[in-house]
């Protein structure tokens, strides 16, 4: 009898066991996974994050952070693979290849939404008219220059350059007068070398591909941008292809050039230098309508077959909106240019002065093109360049040459 109780014990307790364990299922939280690009998650995201899920009861964000150089690689190989995360940080650039591959999909924005960036933005992630991905980060470049160098040089120091022209002569003037290079040229293989190239291309009013997609590389824009690339080479420091945008900053912030494009970073380097600088919008080729810059964005992507695209949509919608991304933007000396204009801006400019130059180039800036193989896109740039840096060939044949190159990668 006894035997027979304790049996029918033990099948209760393991029915009660199966039951809870059903309900533990039932109640767990849905998880939004996000891939997060960097060395730990920012503090402001977290506490957003935590927000966020209060008010959204059952849901839970599980953000991955994976280092820089494998972020996105990640992202693409679970997606190939079938098993997808919710979200991704990733380089907007990448959009329209994971777009055409099926792999992420359409995040769209309401038109008030769009209206809240400054120009150009929401450029970044459209293609075919849509919208896919969230900004999430951005960048512009202005000039630095070195105010001693140019009193060295006989220069004024308080007026750089306004138009290339003026640019290529004070880089002759300081090279021949103080034997410092007038210029730090980026011309490795590297990715912003390309990037550094689009900053002429969008100071002259040029483009890359025209709203239908069609290439227009080959025009009198851009081939003014790169005769004016090679017009500076002799008055830069010598090797241009050995040196990408970083170790370019580097020498300038050691006083050994005279003029760079930079982004904020080299701003807040200058802190812990003697040099006396000044910084302003990048000079103007004989096209131009107006100040430029290339603009630079990572995205938040929603992958394909999560099960949960609507909600992550929704959270990125919510991580990226005016509030939490400007505190984001403003958190320390973050080094991302403002998505967005407010009156926290108005007073980060009237407090920092140098954001100035790197936020007016926004109104004729212009988005880096999106490709379906964008490192075919970008190594055919960066060889373009780099075979008019070096002598290899002139301007307009390596224009012609990189223009049909590209047809093969949109």
């Amino acid at each position: 009898m006894s035997i027979t109780i304790r049996t029918g014990l033990m099948a209760l307790a393991l029915l009660g066991s199966t039951a809870l364990t059903a309900v533990t299922a039932e109640a767990a939280d849905q998880e939004i996974s996000w891939i997060y690009c960097g060395d730990k998650l920012d503090d402001i995201h977290a506490k957003y994050i935590k927000q966020w899920e209060e008010k959204n009861t059952g849901w839970k964000i599980a953000p991955e952070v994976v280092g820089w150089a494998q972020c996105q690689d990640k992202a693409t190989t679970l997606a190939a693979a079938g098993t997808p995360v919710a979200m991704a940080y990733v380089g907007s650039r990448t959009l329209k290849e994971f777009a055409q591959n099926d792999l992420i999909v359409e995040v769209p924005m309401t038109d008030e939404e769009k209206k809240a960036y400054y120009p150009h933005i929401v450029d970044t992630v459209t293609f075919d008219g849509t919208q896919w991905g969230v900004p999430i980060a951005f960048s512009t470049k202005a000039l630095y220059w070195n105010k001693d160098l140019f009193k060295q040089a006989g220069l004024d120091p308080e007026k750089p350059p306004k138009t290339w022209d003026e640019e290529i002569e004070y880089a002759k003037i300081i090279k021949e007068k103080t034997g410092i290079p007038g210029f730090g040229l980026s011309a490795k293989t590297f990715d912003n070398t390309m990037h550094q190239f689009m900053h002429w291309v969008y100071t002259n009013n040029g483009t890359v591909t025209d709203a239908e997609g069609k290439i227009t590389l080959d025009s009198p824009e851009v081939l003014k941008a790169l005769e004016a690339y090679k017009s500076i080479v002799p008055y830069s420091e010598e090797g241009p292809t050995a040196y990408e945008q970083n170790e370019v900053r580097a020498i300038f912030l050691d006083g050994k050039v005279a003029m760079i494009q930079a982004g904020s970073g080299a701003a807040y380097r200058l802190k812990d230098t003697k040099i006396d600088w000044g910084i302003t919008t990048l000079p103007l080729g004989p096209q131009a309508k107006g100040p430029g810059t290339l603009l630079i964005t990572d995205s938040l992507a929603i992958f394909k077959g999560s099960g949960v695209e609507d909600k992550a949509i929704e959270f990125a919608k919510f991580i990226t909106s005016p509030g939490p991304q400007e505190e984001y933007e403003l958190n320390g000396e973050s080094g991302l240019t403002p998505l967005r204009p407010s009156p926290n801006i108005d007073k980060l400019v009237t407090e920092k002065p140098y954001w100035k130059p790197l936020i007016d180039g926004i109104s004729y800036g212009g988005p880096e093109p999106l490709f379906t193989d964008y490192k075919g896109f970008q190594n055919s740039m960066i060889a373009m360049v780099q075979s008019v840096v070096t002598g290899q060939a002139q301007p307009a044949d390596a224009l012609k040459k990189a223009a049909g190159e590209i047809e093969a990668f949109k």
